[in-house]
Formats: C-alpha cells, structure tokens, sequence
C-alpha cells in the first residue's frame, strides 16, 4: 500500500529551480510534522527540511536560504521549493514524518548538472 508519493524531480542545470511534491493520506498527514530527506550515492540519507502541523519549518545548513518548504492541508501534500541549485544538491529525494516514520516512498531523483 503506497501512502507517500514523491513527485517533481528532474534534471536541472546549476542555479535552475524544482518544486518537489509529496503526497500523503489524511491518516498520515494530519496534524502531523513532516519532512523532506534527500540520499546521495555512497551517501546516508540526510534530514533537508521540516515542517511541523502548524507551519514552523527548520532547514539543514546546506540548503537554508536556498530551498523553502510547505504544506497544503487541504490536499494533504507537503511541498519542497528548490532555487539556485547546486551539483551537490544530487540525490534522491524523499518525504517522510520525522517523529512517527512509515514505510519509505520511492523518491523522486534531482540531478543538477555543472
């Protein structure tokens, strides 16, 4: 049973923009955080940004300034606005609830070339 869908991903050139979609049942997102992770090759999957129920966000070092993240309660999809990309920023990303985790999606690849 697939209950988080990511979508949007691409390939992009260095300094271009994506807006990564997740969506995810009623049961799973309400009034729930949620959060976007990304997983390089050879690399751990890494924590990119947060978002709680109420909207309060929290983004990784790497990405703050740059990547903007959202949720639409109505449409139970939670949203990762991706500007002034960067070859580092290749991975495979993926959307999640970092307190109380499900099964892992499939992911949407984002690859920025130089």
């Amino acid at each position: 049973q697939v209950q988080l869908v990511e979508s949007g991903g691409g390939l992009v050139q260095a300094g271009g923009s994506l807006r990564l979609s997740c969506a995810a049942s009623e049961t799973i997102f309400y009034l729930k955080a949620m959060a976007w992770y990304r997983q390089a090759p050879g690399k751990p999957r890494e924590l990119v940004a947060g978002i709680t129920s109420s909207g309060s966000t929290n983004y990784a070092d790497s990405v703050r300034g740059r990547f903007t993240i959202s949720r639409d309660s109505a449409k139970n999809t939670v949203y990762l606005q991706m500007n002034s990309l960067k070859p580092e920023d290749t991975a495979v990303y993926y959307c999640n609830r970092p307190q109380f985790p499900i099964d892992w999606g499939q992911g949407t690849q984002v690859t920025v070339s130089s």
